[in-house]
């Protein structure tokens, strides 16, 4: 037994250190969430919203965002037309503690694992709100897509760039890239 340990100790070091962050970051988001009213949406939604709508305002769109009365979602309004919900799950921050995790797990020198995973934070963050700003816009022309839209294309674009960001990781700067 001791022989197998030692031979996948890289491997079970890896897989013990991502799940181990990723629970804790899973555990301290959810207290986080706790935090709020059942009706209410949390602070990193509403900052989420409120970028998009930045967003749509650069480029002249007739956007209008706010809080649901009734619901824990901020409603996106575009063209005077509703046509999306912003909820807790749209502001990647599950994205993101996965991206960390893997990060942390395959870690390499700590300055440059701490600048990488803000960088990755940043590229996840931005590609999410320009992709609530496209959704809110093809959504608004092609609703009945909405399924191919918002459950496979913009998810596998989200997903892909965390992926490549792990092998440029992997790849160059983790304690294995030698």
């Amino acid at each position: 037994m001791r022989k197998y340990l030692l031979q996948f100790k890289p491997f079970l070091i890896f897989i013990s250190t991502f799940f181990g962050v990723y629970i804790l970051l899973t555990v301290v988001y959810k207290f986080y969430l706790n935090s709020f009213e059942i009706n209410d949406v949390d602070g990193i939604t509403n900052v989420v919203g409120h970028n998009v709508n930045q967003l749509m305002d650069l480029f002249n769109c007739d956007i209008k965002i706010f809080k649901s009365i009734t619901n824990p979602y901020i409603e996106v309004w575009y063209n005077k037309r509703y046509t999306l919900r912003i909820i807790e799950g749209c502001n990647a921050i599950s994205v993101i503690i996965l991206f960390i995790s893997f990060i942390v797990a395959f870690s390499g020198k700590f300055k440059t694992t701490l600048f990488f995973i803000l960088f990755g934070i940043l590229i996840i963050y931005l590609l999410n709100v320009i992709r609530i700003a496209l959704l809110t816009v093809l959504l608004f022309h092609f609703p009945e897509k909405e399924h191919i839209l918002h459950g496979v294309l913009f998810p596998l674009v989200i997903y892909g760039v965390v992926f490549i960001l792990w092998i440029i990781w992997v790849n160059k700067f983790s304690k294995y890239a030698k």
